[in-house]
């Protein structure tokens, strides 16, 4: 295609974008994400430019970049182009589409290169995982603040208060461990003669006891207080275990005496950890505590993309928006069904159909969605606990107390399903995307000073959950 034929086609793709994300109430979203400029296109590659690097990272690991590949790729009929993002370098064209562009993958490598050469030393660390790394992480909006922490943590390990230690916590499959064994292959990858720990708490714990039977507590102690960077997996598993606390409260104290990194992963709050000293939960929420929470729909069409990109594989739109769709709660859920559908295709030498996904699949998302809250059982679950009714709730009565329970069923909605402003504001009696975000935001800034409030929201939130497995 010559130069204009790209241009053109790229205002079209972003003309086609506007208007589907402003039909489907997410005009807002559209402005603040689309943010590119074309600057030129040569040898099948659009180069475009973005305002900073974070919106670049953003941008690509949101899949925003795809979705402007896919359209494109509808328009022209063509795959074979690929985008280079640059920012604030560039002289964009002139263009009266609605803001911006952007394409595929292959942005600015020879930039990442520059700023991380000796991350391509080929060394492994034998503890750590070599797949486990910053650059096949994608963040969003679940987990940018502990992407963002343990990646500046390991620029400059043991060099700040504030992010040492770090401690993650969240459910299974939500990227804790990966994100810790990044911080750990970094920092071995700019320096190799740093000394790093990777140990689960169970590994942990047998080798204290070994160590305590074989009278060999003095090299214990002399190996664990003394590395550089500690990477101790899976607190919660210290519950109940006295002696081992202590051992663990004397380490971390030699630990930090030795300026070393240090990072703890947990399955829940450092505070809902009973059986635990608090001397020891002192210690290991004395950095910064972070919460990851299961990624958003379009963070989950980004990880099955990076995981194909990886993989180099290839699999249907439709079957990618399907996974992303029925598996929700567990990144590990959506890995494995990727990994059952490019198995199939490269056994059977066929592609994978959306009928041949859903089959496929059907054990994996019956699991995943056994227990799949509805709108239906928030707002029922929210009714019986406040002591109201649905009609209420969806009506237009004003009073405090039914407006604030109006409000926590529209928090606890936003929190639990994959709905829109927009959306809820239909749920909830045809109120506008404003008065939606407002309500919304009220209960989160409350939470976050209240914490009596905060146990009560949690309490209703549990009860949403336990009331799809009766």
């Amino acid at each position: 295609m010559s130069t204009q034929n790209y241009q053109v086609f790229w205002q079209e793709a972003l003309k086609q974008l506007s208007e589907e994300y402003k039909s489907n109430g997410k005009e807002d979203e559209f402005k603040i994400w689309f943010k590119m400029d074309y600057v030129e296109d040569h040898d099948n590659v659009i180069v475009v430019n973005v305002p900073s690097e974070f919106l670049k990272i953003q941008m690509m690991s949101r899949g925003y970049v795809e979705q402007i590949k896919s359209k494109l790729m509808e328009i022209t009929g063509q795959s074979d182009f690929s985008i280079e993002i640059q920012y604030n370098n560039a002289t964009p064209v002139s263009t009266p589409v609605p803001s911006q562009e952007k394409v595929e993958v292959k942005s600015s490598k020879k930039e990442e290169k520059k700023t991380d050469k000796k991350e391509t030393s080929g060394k492994h660390h034998p503890q750590l995982m070599e797949k486990f790394t910053f650059e096949n992480f994608v963040p969003g909006d679940n987990n940018n603040y502990a992407y963002s922490a343990t990646l500046a943590a390991a620029k400059n390990p043991g060099k700040s208060d504030t992010l040492n230690p770090i401690l993650l916590y969240g459910g299974v499959g939500l990227g804790k461990t990966h994100l810790m064994q990044s911080l750990g292959n970094y920092i071995y990858q700019h320096d190799e003669k740093a000394k790093i720990c990777f140990i689960s708490s169970e590994n942990f714990f047998n080798e204290f006891y070994y160590s305590l039977q074989n009278n060999q507590m003095n090299k214990f102690k002399n190996k664990y207080r003394n590395y550089d960077v500690f990477l101790f997996d899976d607190i919660q598993f210290l519950i109940g275990k006295e002696s081992l606390q202590e051992e663990c409260f004397h380490t971390f104290n030699g630990l930090m005496e030795h300026h070393a990194q240090m990072v703890f992963t947990c399955d829940r709050p450092i505070n809902e950890l009973k059986g635990i000293e608090d001397r020891l939960k002192t210690r290991f929420s004395s950095g910064v505590c972070i919460d990851l929470k299961p990624p958003s729909y379009e963070n989950r069409i980004a990880i099955i993309r990076k995981k194909l990109e990886i993989e180099k594989k290839v699999i249907r739109n439709d079957v990618v928006e399907y996974i992303a769709k029925n598996i929700q709660m567990n990144v590990r859920d959506l890995e494995a069904s990727i990994k059952k559908i490019v198995g199939y295709q490269d056994l059977i030498q066929t592609e994978v159909t959306i009928e041949i996904a859903q089959d496929l699949l059907k054990d994996t998302i019956s699991e995943a969605t056994g227990n799949a809250v509805s709108m239906e059982t928030i707002l029922k679950v929210v009714a019986d606990i406040e002591n109201t009714s649905i009609a209420d709730i969806k009506g237009k009565g004003r009073s405090k107390r039914l407006a604030e329970t109006r409000h926590i069923a529209i928090y606890v909605a936003r929190e639990l399903l994959e709905y829109s402003y927009s959306e809820l504001g239909g749920e909830f009696g045809g109120r506008d995307h404003t008065t939606i975000l407002s309500a919304y935001n009220g209960i989160a800034d409350r939470i976050k000073t209240d914490p009596s409030f905060e146990k009560r929201i949690k309490d209703i939130v549990n009860s949403i959950k336990e009331y799809k497995k009766i």
